[in-house]
Protein backbone atom coordinates (compact mmCIF):
# COMPACT_ATOMS: atom_id res chain seq x y z
CA UNK A 1 0.00 0.00 0.00
CA UNK A 2 1.63 3.17 -0.66
CA UNK A 3 -0.29 6.24 1.44
CA UNK A 4 0.65 9.62 2.42
CA UNK A 5 3.01 9.82 5.67
CA UNK A 6 2.50 10.96 8.81
CA UNK A 7 4.60 12.82 11.58
CA UNK A 8 4.51 9.82 13.48
CA UNK A 9 6.57 7.72 11.22
CA UNK A 10 9.22 10.41 11.14
CA UNK A 11 11.98 7.64 12.95
CA UNK A 12 10.76 5.15 10.50
CA UNK A 13 11.14 7.06 7.66
CA UNK A 14 14.77 8.44 8.71
CA UNK A 15 15.54 4.62 9.45
CA UNK A 16 15.26 4.15 5.60
CA UNK A 17 17.28 6.98 4.78
CA UNK A 18 19.79 6.49 6.83
CA UNK A 19 20.22 2.53 5.80
CA UNK A 20 19.91 4.10 2.13
CA UNK A 21 22.65 6.50 2.91
CA UNK A 22 25.11 3.56 4.14
CA UNK A 23 24.32 1.42 1.32
CA UNK A 24 25.26 4.43 -0.82
CA UNK A 25 28.19 5.02 0.98
CA UNK A 26 29.59 1.23 1.07
CA UNK A 27 29.15 1.40 -3.27
CA UNK A 28 31.12 4.45 -2.47
CA UNK A 29 28.11 6.68 -3.87
CA UNK A 30 28.52 9.93 -1.71
CA UNK A 31 24.82 11.57 -2.42
CA UNK A 32 23.43 11.24 1.00
CA UNK A 33 24.94 11.78 3.99
CA UNK A 34 24.01 13.12 7.87
CA UNK A 35 23.05 16.16 6.53
CA UNK A 36 20.82 15.17 4.07
CA UNK A 37 17.78 14.03 3.71
CA UNK A 38 16.90 15.35 7.34
CA UNK A 39 13.99 14.98 9.61
CA UNK A 40 13.31 18.58 9.20
CA UNK A 41 13.11 18.06 5.57
CA UNK A 42 10.73 15.33 5.99
CA UNK A 43 8.51 16.90 8.42
CA UNK A 44 8.24 19.57 5.79
CA UNK A 45 7.07 17.42 3.43
CA UNK A 46 4.79 15.77 5.32
CA UNK A 47 3.11 19.14 6.19
CA UNK A 48 3.08 19.82 2.81
CA UNK A 49 1.07 16.30 2.43
CA UNK A 50 4.06 15.43 -0.25
CA UNK A 51 5.61 12.60 1.14
CA UNK A 52 4.29 8.95 0.40
CA UNK A 53 5.16 5.73 2.17
CA UNK A 54 4.63 2.21 0.88
CA UNK A 55 3.97 -0.15 3.56
CA UNK A 56 4.50 -3.93 3.13
CA UNK A 57 3.12 -6.25 6.14
CA UNK A 58 1.69 -3.52 8.26
CA UNK A 59 5.89 -2.43 7.84
CA UNK A 60 7.27 0.66 6.21
CA UNK A 61 9.96 -0.33 3.48
CA UNK A 62 9.91 3.06 0.92
CA UNK A 63 9.71 6.55 0.57
CA UNK A 64 8.91 9.31 -2.27
CA UNK A 65 8.00 12.81 -2.66
CA UNK A 66 5.96 14.03 -4.71
CA UNK A 67 5.70 17.63 -5.05
CA UNK A 68 4.77 20.75 -7.31
CA UNK A 69 7.42 23.11 -6.09
CA UNK A 70 10.76 23.40 -8.23
CA UNK A 71 13.84 24.26 -6.44
CA UNK A 72 15.51 27.09 -7.22
CA UNK A 73 18.62 24.60 -8.37
CA UNK A 74 16.65 23.49 -11.51
CA UNK A 75 16.00 27.28 -12.81
CA UNK A 76 18.84 27.15 -15.43
CA UNK A 77 17.61 23.35 -17.02
CA UNK A 78 16.07 24.07 -20.57
CA UNK A 79 12.99 21.54 -19.87
CA UNK A 80 10.91 19.92 -22.27
CA UNK A 81 7.68 21.59 -20.94
CA UNK A 82 6.68 24.91 -19.62
CA UNK A 83 7.19 25.34 -15.74
CA UNK A 84 4.07 25.77 -14.78
CA UNK A 85 2.45 22.14 -14.66
CA UNK A 86 4.49 19.82 -13.45
CA UNK A 87 5.53 17.37 -10.93
CA UNK A 88 9.03 16.94 -9.19
CA UNK A 89 10.16 13.29 -7.73
CA UNK A 90 12.44 13.73 -4.43
CA UNK A 91 14.05 11.42 -1.87
CA UNK A 92 12.53 8.32 -3.66
CA UNK A 93 13.97 5.61 -1.05
CA UNK A 94 13.64 2.07 -0.47
CA UNK A 95 15.55 0.57 2.83
CA UNK A 96 18.25 -1.99 1.52
CA UNK A 97 16.36 -5.09 2.93
CA UNK A 98 13.53 -4.68 0.73
CA UNK A 99 15.60 -3.56 -2.44
CA UNK A 100 15.19 -5.53 -5.26
CA UNK A 101 11.61 -6.80 -4.74
CA UNK A 102 10.38 -4.31 -7.56
CA UNK A 103 9.21 -1.35 -4.70
CA UNK A 104 11.00 1.81 -6.36
CA UNK A 105 9.20 0.68 -9.56
CA UNK A 106 5.97 0.65 -7.81
CA UNK A 107 6.77 4.17 -5.98
CA UNK A 108 6.84 5.48 -9.83
CA UNK A 109 4.34 3.69 -10.89
CA UNK A 110 2.30 5.08 -7.81
CA UNK A 111 3.92 8.85 -8.89
CA UNK A 112 3.50 8.58 -12.72
CA UNK A 113 -0.12 7.41 -12.45
CA UNK A 114 -0.91 10.40 -9.93
CA UNK A 115 0.31 12.82 -12.95
CA UNK A 116 -1.49 11.72 -15.02
CA UNK A 117 -4.73 11.70 -13.07
CA UNK A 118 -4.17 15.12 -12.19
CA UNK A 119 -3.01 16.34 -16.00
CA UNK A 120 0.49 17.43 -15.30
CA UNK A 121 2.77 17.99 -18.20
CA UNK A 122 5.63 16.65 -16.78
CA UNK A 123 7.73 15.04 -13.95
CA UNK A 124 11.07 15.63 -13.40
CA UNK A 125 13.69 14.74 -11.04
CA UNK A 126 17.36 14.79 -10.19
CA UNK A 127 19.57 11.70 -9.72
CA UNK A 128 23.30 11.54 -8.37
CA UNK A 129 26.16 11.66 -10.83
CA UNK A 130 28.13 9.00 -9.71
CA UNK A 131 24.73 6.53 -9.15
CA UNK A 132 24.61 4.74 -12.16
CA UNK A 133 21.85 2.28 -10.92
CA UNK A 134 19.56 5.23 -10.76
CA UNK A 135 20.60 6.80 -14.03
CA UNK A 136 19.51 3.81 -15.51
CA UNK A 137 16.45 3.16 -14.06
CA UNK A 138 15.00 6.63 -14.88
CA UNK A 139 16.15 6.47 -18.06
CA UNK A 140 14.34 2.47 -18.39
CA UNK A 141 11.34 4.58 -17.28
CA UNK A 142 11.30 6.64 -20.12
CA UNK A 143 13.05 10.06 -18.58
CA UNK A 144 15.34 12.31 -20.64
CA UNK A 145 18.30 13.59 -18.97
CA UNK A 146 18.65 17.54 -19.69
CA UNK A 147 20.99 19.08 -17.72
CA UNK A 148 23.64 19.07 -14.52
CA UNK A 149 22.98 20.94 -11.31
CA UNK A 150 24.34 21.12 -8.11
CA UNK A 151 23.30 20.76 -4.57
CA UNK A 152 27.08 22.14 -2.72
CA UNK A 153 25.50 21.00 0.67
CA UNK A 154 25.06 17.61 -0.30
CA UNK A 155 27.94 16.87 -2.93
CA UNK A 156 30.50 18.60 -4.93
CA UNK A 157 29.48 16.47 -7.50
CA UNK A 158 26.70 17.22 -9.88
CA UNK A 159 22.96 15.57 -10.36
CA UNK A 160 21.43 15.19 -13.72
CA UNK A 161 18.19 16.40 -14.39
CA UNK A 162 15.51 14.49 -15.66
CA UNK A 163 12.11 14.78 -17.43
CA UNK A 164 9.09 12.36 -18.92
CA UNK A 165 6.66 14.55 -20.74
CA UNK A 166 3.49 12.47 -20.30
Amino acid sequence: MIRTAKLGELTDIIAITEACAAQLIKNNILQWSSSYPTIGIFENDIKRNELYVMEVEGKLVGTIVISTHMDAEYAPVKWLTPSDNNLYIHRLAVHPQHQKKGYAQELMNFAENYARAKKYASIRLDTFSQNKRNQLFYETRGYQKLGDIYFPEQSDDHFHCYEMVL
